[in-house]
């Protein structure tokens, strides 16, 4: 639970007890900053069992999506290719092994719920930047063919931080000043051009992620506040209903990166000082990894706080017991 201080409420271990922890069967994979680079690391979602999955003082590996059977991990690694820094997209096993380098100059990938597409952003300039929603275009990655189509609404531009509806008909994703839009999050469709501002239904802020299910949609609202609505793609448009406060934070700390469980019943999410930087690649001293039920109490699962952020389920498979 969220006290005056934005920490969580003072007796932890029975809030810990409360949530059991240690009986959620997944763990939670995020981006860390290990000392010189930023490496993805993986811990369970009780805080036990922490490793470092990638250990590469060279790059720095971001914004880690795991593959829905739990095998491969999506992200972007900021790497020195000739002269020049770039962000490119890569695909890794679980351990970090077997990296292959899907699109240059790319950020933010997103799994189809089946494993076999993977949705990213092309950056918007050739010359690196940190900013996320520095991107333009939309192309869908074919994992076994290699093969990459674009997206066939051209328009898209200063998009982040895609989820894909369980269907594959929807996305739902963040615009910053581009499309017409200053800030908002969207649903749009992934095999047509229209485009919907889920402003009316009481959905603003950012970073949104659908439930396994496709029926909630959680988001950042501000930055001390994340929400989670009903979510209905059917009909006219889609639709939010039943919008209501899932975690809390005080004034001068931040909530961040809320990412769904497996099973729908907890969330992940990032917390730290106002200070920090959300963005991917940008430091955020003293945050950390929270686990949330959907009664409000949250606890944090890392302790370290080595800038972490990005939390992705890891969905229970032999590669992750």
């Amino acid at each position: 639970m969220g006290s005056a201080s934005g920490q969580p409420a003072g007796d932890e271990a029975k809030v810990r007890a409360e949530m059991r922890l240690n009986e959620i069967p997944f763990k939670i994979v995020y981006e860390s900053y290990r000392g010189t680079s930023w490496d993805l690391c993986m811990v369970g979602a009780d805080g036990s069992g922490q490793v470092n999955l990638t250990h590469t003082p060279d790059v720095d590996e971001l914004y880690p999506h795991v593959s829905p059977d739990g095998t491969r991990i999506c992200c972007v690694i900021d790497e020195t290719v000739g002269a020049q820094k770039v962000r490119n997209l890569y695909l890794m096993n679980m351990d970090g092994t077997g990296r292959i380098r899907i699109a240059d100059n790319a950020r933010e990938g997103c799994w189809s719920a089946d494993g076999r597409w993977i949705a990213y952003l092309p950056a918007e300039f050739p010359k690196y930047t940190l900013t996320d929603y520095a991107s333009k275009g939309m192309m869908i990655y074919d994992v076994a063919t290699g093969k990459h189509a674009p997206h066939p609404n051209a328009a898209l531009h200063h998009l982040y931080n895609l989820t894909w509806s369980p269907d594959r008909d929807w996305f739902v994703g963040t615009v910053h000043g581009g499309m017409g839009f200053k800030h908002a999050v969207l649903a749009f469709e992934a095999n047509g051009t229209r485009v919907f501002d889920l402003a009316k239904w009481g959905v603003g802020g950012c970073r949104p992620d659908l439930i396994a299910s496709g029926a909630q949609l959680a988001w950042g609202a501000n930055d001390e506040t994340l929400k989670v609505g009903d979510v209905a793609f059917g009909g006219t448009e889609p639709r939010v209903e039943h919008v209501r406060a899932l975690v809390h934070c005080a004034k001068g700390f931040k909530v961040y990166h809320v990412d769904w469980a497996p099973d729908g019943r907890h969330v992940a999410f990032s917390f730290g000082p106002e200070a920090g930087k959300e963005m991917p690649g940008q430091r955020a001293p003293t945050w950390n990894i929270c686990v949330a039920d959907l009664g409000g109490n949250w606890v944090p699962v890392t302790t370290d706080g080595l800038d972490n952020k990005e939390p992705d389920w890891v969905p229970l498979s032999a590669g992750t017991k």
